[in-house]
C-alpha cells in the first residue's frame, strides 16, 4: 500500500494571515490594516433576466440544481462492510453493498476507444485480498459485455472458464468457481470486455464538438460519480473500497490521452480495433482512491500550462474553444492549491493537476483526482464577453473542486449517506478561499442570500431530508445531490466555524485530514476532530442538525418588566401546516444575540421555550449576521423598529438581507401577514447595498410567482410597486459600464436594470430595445455582457418573431458557450403562444444538448402562459422525455421540478397529483414530492393572504386608477 508522507501539523496559523498567502506574501510583509481588511464575499445574480451562479434564480418555486452536481447497487447484499468505523449515526442498515469476502487492492486497466464506431475494448486485472474463504467474487458492471474471465490465486490459475452470472437490477456480476481460495490469499480477477461510448454523459462516454470545417468530432471522456465507474469497467464500485490504479489508454498518435496520474511511458503498438499502429500511453500508479474518482480522456485537445505551483497545472479544451479563455482558471488554480496546502497543512499528493472543459457534461464540474472535468462555461472565461457573475461562478467552481482534492479525494466518505461531508465542506471552503483571494467581492455577505437561503428553502418542505440521509440503492443517490448536501451542509459548517472560531475550526480540519488520509470516514470522525481541537461537545450539538430534517422558527416575545426575551422554537414548514409529529426535534440554536453592547456568540437556545436577559429593549436582534440555520419571528412592532435600526446603520448588510429573507419566508408560510412584508420592503427604498436589494427583489419575485394566475389588477399593482421601488435606483446607477466599476457595482447595475425592465420601466425598456437594434445591425459591443440576458429578455417580452429569431440566431452562432447559454435561457421570455411552442420544441431538438434542456424551459417561468404550456408539454411528451433522460441519470427530476413547481392553483395541484400518481417514480420521487410541496405552499399562501395583499395595494395606491 503506497502512501505519500503527510507533514506533521505545526501550531495553528492565524486565519487572516493564512489568507495573505493567496497574494504571494508572508504575514510579516503585510501591514495589520491589510490583515484586518481580509474579510467577507459572494454575489448571486439578479432574480430576473441575468445569468446567475445558480442555473435558476432562487425565487423559483423549488430550489433545484439545474446542472446537477453529478449523478448502488445490488444483491441480497451482505452486512455493511464498515460497521467498525467511528461515526455519529448508524444508518447502514439495509444498504445494498457487495459481499465482503474479497477486497480490491490494485486495478491494471487498459482501454482502447474507437471514436468512429463509438465503442471501446478493455482488459482489467484486479489484485484482490481474500478476506474469507471463497469460491465466488461479486463486483459491479453495467451495460458492459464481458468476453472472458479468469481467476488466479497465489500465482496459479484457478480457472479460465468460471461461471459468470449477472443481476441487471443490482448491477452485479458474480464469478463462481469450484476451487475454494483460502482467506489470506492474494488473488487476481481478469476480465476482457467491451462497452459503448454512450451519449448519456455517464461512465465512459462520447462528447462532441464542431471542427473548423463544420464536421462533428468526438472525444471520449468519463463521469463516474456516484455509481457509474461500473459502466466504464468491471469494478468494486463503492467509496470505501479504495484501491490503486494503473491505467493504459490506446489511441491514435495525434490524440491526447489523460488520466488521474502523469504519463509513465508511451509506446507504439498494433491496434486491436484497426489495422494500423497506435500509441499506448501508460500512466503511473495512483495512490489509494475510490472508483468514482477515476478518470480517463482521449481526444484532440489543446492546453495551456502554469508552473507557478509546486507541480504543473494545465487547462485543456477541444479545438473549437479558445484555450486562452482558460487563463483565469489556470492562474487561480495555482494560487488556490498553494493556499489549500497551507490551510490543510497537507501537500497535494499527485504529480500534476489537469482541468479540462468538456463539451457535454451533466454537472457543473467533477473533482476527479488530478483530472478535474468541467462544463465549458464553468472553466473558460472570455472577460470581454462574460459578465462579473460568470467570473465569480468560475472562481467558486474551481475552488470547490480543488478543495475536494483533500476533502473527498484524500479523505473520502464511507458511503453515499455521507455525501455532505464532501460537498458541504467543499462548498464552505470555496467561499472561504474566494473571500481570501477576492475580498472586494464580499462573498460572505452574499452567502446569506445564496447558500443559506437555498438550504432554508428546500429544508422548509415536508419532503426534505436530513443532511445524513440513509441511502440504500443506486437509484436513490442522484436525488441527494441537492441544496441539503451542498448548501445546508456548508451552512452547518459555517455555523460551527463561527461557534468554535475559524482558526480552531481549520485546525480541527487539519487534524481530521492528517488522521484519515487515504481512508474513509463518517460524520462523527469530523466532529471528533473538531471536538479535540476545541474542547467543546461538538458531536452532541451537531448530530441534531445532521441527523434530523428541517430547522426551527424562533418566535420572540418581549417582557420589558422582567427585562427578558421569551423565545420559543418550532419546526418551520413553508406550507404552514406543522403537525405534532413534524415538531419533535429541539434544535441547539446559536442565538447570536446582538444588542448595543455587541454580540453574544456563546448563547445556545436548546429548549422548547426559554427566557434570556437583555440590557434593554432599545435595540436587539437575534441571529447576528445570520450565521444560524433558523428563521426569527418578531412582533410587527419590533420588526418596524428593526427597519428603523437598519436606516440608522445599526444592522450589517447580512442582518438587513437576512431580516428581509426571514420576513418573506414567514409571510409565505403564515407566521406573518404579507402586508407586513410589503411595508418592510417599502421602508427599504433608500437601501444602498446590492446584496440587500437582491434579497428584496427575490422576495417580491416569490410573491409574483405565487400570484402569477391571480386577477390582473393585483398583478399589475405588484408590478407598479416593484417599479416604484427600483426605477429611481436603476436610473441613478445607470446601465453604462466602465473599467472603474467594481465587481459588486457591475452586478448591482445589472440587477436594477433587469428588474426595472421586468416592471415595464419605459426608459429602461426603450434603452434595451435601442441596444438590441444596434446589436442586430452588427454592433456586437452594443450590449454589455452584464446586461445581455436582461436586454434579450426585455425585447423578447415586448417583441415578436423578428426579435425571437435574432436571439435564436445568437444561440446558434455566438462564439462562446456563455453567450450561447444566455440566448438559450432567454428564449422563454417570449409570450406569444407560437413562440412559446417553438421554445418547447427546441428543448427536445437535436440542437440542444441533453445537458442544456433545462435552459429554454426555465425561461418560461416568468409568465402564466409559459408556465401552463410548459406543464402541458411535459405531459404530452412524457414518454419521449423519460426515454431521453432516464431517471437513473439524474436529470429527469430536474425537468419535473422545472415543469411543475411554478404552478400555483388548487386545480393545477390536483392535475400534478393525478399525472404522477400512477407512475413508477423510482429515481425522481423526491422531485415530484418537492414540487407538490412547493405548489401546496403557494396554494395555502394565496388562501391566507389574497385579500391582505390586495388591501395593502389599495391602501398604498398601487391598484389601477391610483398612482403608478
Amino acid at each position: 500500500m503506497h502512501q505519500l508522507p503527510i507533514r506533521a501539523s505545526p501550531r495553528p496559523l492565524d486565519a487572516a494571515k493564512l489568507r495573505l498567502i493567496c497574494f504571494g506574501l508572508t504575514p510579516s510583509q503585510v501591514p495589520h490594516s491589510v490583515v484586518r481588511r481580509l474579510h467577507v464575499l459572494r454575489s448571486p445574480l439578479s432574480p430576473v433576466f441575468s445569468s446567475s451562479r445558480h442555473s435558476t434564480p432562487r425565487f423559483a418555486a423549488v430550489p433545484f440544481r439545474s446542472a446537477s452536481k453529478r449523478y448502488c447497487s445490488y444483491r441480497k447484499m451482505c452486512r455493511s462492510r464498515h460497521a467498525g468505523l467511528s461515526g455519529s449515526t448508524n444508518i447502514t442498515h439495509g444498504r445494498e453493498v457487495l459481499p465482503t469476502n474479497v477486497k480490491p487492492l490494485h486495478y491494471d486497466l487498459t482501454l482502447e476507444p474507437d471514436l468512429e464506431k463509438l465503442t471501446y475494448e478493455g482488459v482489467v486485472v484486479i489484485d484482490l485480498d481474500v478476506v474469507e474463504d471463497t469460491n465466488s467474487i461479486s463486483l459491479n458492471t453495467n451495460e458492459l459485455v464481458i468476453h472472458s474471465t479468469s481467476i488466479s490465486a497465489n500465482g496459479a490459475v484457478i480457472t479460465a472458464t468460471p461461471e459468470v452470472l449477472y443481476n441487471k437490477d443490482q448491477q452485479v456480476t458474480t464469478v463462481k468457481f469450484a476451487e475454494t481460495i483460502p482467506a489470506g490469499s492474494r488473488a487476481q480477477l481478469t476480465h476482457t470486455f467491451t462497452g459503448p461510448l454512450n451519449d448519456n454523459m455517464v461512465g465512459f462516454y462520447r462528447s462532441s464538438y464542431t471542427a473548423k470545417g463544420g464536421e462533428k468530432k468526438y472525444m471520449a471522456t468519463t463521469q463516474m460519480e456516484p455509481t457509474d465507474a461500473r459502466r466504464a469497467f468491471p469494478c468494486f464500485d463503492e467509496p470505501a473500497l479504495k484501491a490503486e490504479f494503473t491505467i493504459t489508454l490506446i489511441a491514435d498518435k495525434d490524440l491526447t490521452c489523460l488520466s488521474n496520474m502523469d504519463v509513465a511511458s508511451e509506446t507504439e503498438i498494433d491496434s486491436k480495433t484497426s489495422l494500423g499502429k497506435k500509441k499506448a500511453v501508460k500512466f503511473n500508479k495512483s495512490p489509494l482512491m475510490s472508483t468514482y474518482l477515476v478518470a480517463f480522456i482521449v481526444g484532440d485537445l489543446n492546453y495551456i500550462e502554469s508552473t507557478q505551483f509546486r507541480v504543473p497545472i494545465r487547462v485543456y479544451a477541444a479545438p473549437d474553444q479558445n484555450i486562452e479563455h482558460g487563463r483565469f482558471a489556470l492562474e487561480l488554480a495555482a494560487k488556490t492549491l498553494a493556499f489549500y496546502e497551507e490551510a490543510f497543512d497537507s501537500e497535494f499528493p499527485l504529480p500534476k493537476m489537469d482541468m479540462i472543459a468538456i463539451p457535454d457534461f451533466s454537472a457543473g464540474a467533477m473533482e476527479n483526482w488530478g483530472l478535474i472535468t468541467y462544463r465549458v462555461v464553468d472553466v473558460l472565461l472570455d472577460e470581454k464577453t462574460s459578465g462579473a457573475s460568470r467570473k465569480e461562478r468560475i472562481a467558486e467552481t474551481v475552488q470547490h473542486e480543488l478543495a475536494h482534492q483533500w476533502f473527498g479525494n484524500l479523505v473520502t466518505m464511507d458511503f453515499w449517506d455521507g455525501l455532505w461531508l464532501n460537498e458541504g465542506f467543499a462548498t464552505w471552503m470555496s467561499w472561504y478561499s474566494c473571500n481570501a483571494f477576492f475580498p472586494e467581492w464580499k462573498v460572505w455577505q452574499s452567502y446569506v442570500i445564496d447558500n443559506l437561503q437555498s438550504a432554508l428553502s428546500l429544508d422548509s418542505l415536508r419532503s426534505s431530508h436530513p443532511i445524513e440521509v440513509p441511502v440504500k440503492r443506486a437509484d436513490e443517490i442522484n436525488q441527494i445531490f441537492d441544496a441539503i448536501s451542498y448548501s445546508k451542509g456548508s451552512s452547518v459548517l459555517r455555523m460551527i466555524s463561527k461557534y468554535l472560531g475559524e482558526d480552531i475550526f481549520i485546525q480541527g480540519v487539519r487534524n481530521y485530514i492528517k488522521k484519515h488520509a487515504y481512508g474513509n470516514t463518517q460524520t462523527g470522525d469530523l466532529w471528533s476532530a473538531l471536538a479535540d481541537a476545541s474542547g467543546k461537545p461538538v458531536q452532541s450539538v451537531m448530530d441534531i442538525w445532521t441527523k434530523n430534517v428541517g430547522f426551527p422558527v424562533v418566535s420572540v416575545s418581549e417582557n420589558p418588566t422582567a427585562g427578558t426575551l421569551r423565545l420559543k422554537q418550532n419546526r418551520f414548514l413553508r406550507t404552514g401546516d406543522v403537525k405534532p409529529e413534524d415538531d419533535k426535534t429541539i434544535y441547539p440554536v446559536f442565538l447570536g444575540l446582538k444588542t448595543k453592547n455587541g454580540v453574544e456568540e456563546d448563547l445556545v437556545f436548546d429548549r422548547r421555550e426559554e427566557e434570556f436577559k437583555i440590557p434593554d429593549f432599545d435595540f436587539f436582534k437575534i441571529n447576528a449576521d445570520h450565521c444560524g440555520l433558523y428563521r426569527t419571528s418578531y412582533s410587527p412592532e419590533r420588526l418596524e423598529k428593526l427597519g428603523e435600526a437598519a436606516k440608522r446603520g445599526h444592522l450589517t448588510v447580512e442582518d438587513r438581507a437576512g431580516m428581509i429573507a426571514d420576513s418573506g419566508a414567514l409571510a409565505a408560510s403564515g407566521y406573518q401577514q404579507t402586508s407586513g412584508l410589503l411595508s418592510l420592503i417599502k421602508g427599504f427604498d433608500t437601501e444602498s447595498e446590492y446584496v440587500v436589494w437582491n434579497e428584496i427583489l427575490t422576495r417580491l419575485a416569490a410573491l409574483r410567482a405565487a400570484w402569477l394566475f391571480e386577477d390582473g389588477k393585483v398583478t399589475d399593482a405588484l408590478k407598479a410597486f416593484r417599479r416604484s421601488l427600483v426605477s429611481v435606483k436603476a436610473h441613478e446607477l445607470g446601465w453604462q459600464f466602465s473599467d472603474e466599476d467594481g465587481h459588486i457595482l457591475q452586478q448591482f447595475k445589472s440587477l436594477m436594470f433587469g428588474n426595472a425592465g421586468l416592471a415595464d420601466d419605459p426608459v429602461v425598456v426603450n434603452a434595451a430595445q435601442d441596444m438590441f437594434k444596434r446589436f442586430t445591425e452588427g454592433d456586437l459591443n452594443a450590449i454589455h455582457p452584464n446586461i445581455r440576458g436582461s436586454v434579450f429578455s426585455m425585447v423578447l417580452k415586448n417583441g415578436g418573431e423578428k426579435e425571437y429569431n435574432a436571439v435564436l440566431d445568437r444561440f446558434r452562432h455566438a462564439p462562446t458557450s456563455d453567450e450561447k447559454n444566455t440566448a438559450l435561457r432567454c428564449l422563454g421570455a417570449a409570450e406569444e403562444i407560437g413562440l412559446i411552442r417553438r421554445t418547447l420544441e427546441l428543448a427536445l431538438s437535436d440542437e440542444v444538448k441533453n445537458q442544456d434542456i433545462y435552459m429554454p424551459l426555465s425561461g418560461l417561468r416568468g409568465h402564466s402562459r409559459g408556465v401552463q404550456e410548459r406543464w402541458k408539454w411535459l405531459k404530452e411528451n412524457w414518454d419521449t422525455i423519460y426515454k431521453r433522460l432516464p431517471p437513473s441519470l439524474g436529470m429527469l427530476g430536474t425537468l419535473v421540478q422545472i415543469s411543475s413547481s411554478s404552478l400555483c392553483t388548487e386545480e393545477q395541484l390536483k392535475d400534478v397529483e393525478a399525472f404522477f400518481g400512477p407512475k413508477d417514480k423510482k429515481g425522481y420521487d423526491r422531485a415530484v414530492e418537492q414540487s407538490l410541496d412547493a405548489i401546496r405552499a403557494k396554494v395555502h399562501w394565496l388562501h391566507r393572504n389574497r385579500d391582505d395583499v390586495e388591501s395593502w395595494f389599495r391602501k398604498n395606491g398601487y391598484l389601477v386608477g391610483q398612482k403608478l
